[in-house]
């Protein structure tokens, strides 16, 4: 998937892209996990980049003889044919999915804080937090990428073309050089998918 190809506008966060993708093998090299918030159509965004890591994306997957072994070891009644239907995952947890969670603590603390309280419960260092913003600087996600910072863990964020607040504080700012939402939105998702689609590469087609 050659991205800068397809859509000569990125070539001007290219370095960003590849330093995001790195980040992100690196963390799963460790045992970590991709945490993903935004609002909106970014909110949409989280679940489809989660839906792209977690089951097969441009490779099915399927799973090592060792790793069905080791699973029948563990409860010989499973069923085979399941095995032959299971993908390898990459865990990525999309926050703005967690609606009650959410309005529960929108209604009882403060709303601002919804996504940064669920990397209390979450996070780990070898994680990395995905923050998505067309503006960069969306309150509720611009807090959680400070407590993930306070919390020792990476943070990526995609953005527009200025960066907003989140580029001041995120360990890699993805500028998509638009300044208009939508058309900002139309550079993200080819931005998303290339980087799912590399580190899908790299894990299961090495």
């Amino acid at each position: 998937m050659n991205i800068y190809e397809r859509y000569e506008a990125l070539n001007t966060a290219k370095e960003s892209i590849e330093n995001a993708k790195n980040m992100m093998i690196e963390a799963y090299k460790s045992g970590g996990k991709l945490l993903l918030c935004g609002n909106g159509g970014s909110s949409a965004d989280c679940d489809h980049i989660v839906g792209e890591l977690m089951k097969g994306f441009l490779s099915k997957r399927s799973l090592s003889e060792e790793k069905k072994s080791e699973m029948i070891k563990n409860a010989d009644y499973i069923n085979r044919e399941w095995l032959l239907e299971l993908q390898g995952a990459l865990p990525a947890i999309s926050l703005p999915s967690a609606t009650a969670l959410n309005m529960a603590f929108c209604n009882d603390v403060n709303p601002e804080l919804l996504y940064a309280q669920q990397l209390m419960g979450l996070a780990s260092k070898k994680d990395v937090l995905f923050c998505i913003s067309t503006s960069g600087n969306s309150k509720n996600v611009y807090a959680a990428a400070v407590v993930g910072k306070a919390l020792g863990i990476k943070v990526i964020a995609l953005t527009g073309q200025s960066g907003g607040k989140l580029k001041e504080i995120a360990d890699v700012c993805i500028c998509a050089p638009e300044t208009e939402t939508y058309k900002i939105q139309e550079l993200h998702l080819p931005t998303y998918h290339y980087l799912c689609a590399e580190i899908e590469k790299y894990f299961f087609e090495n």
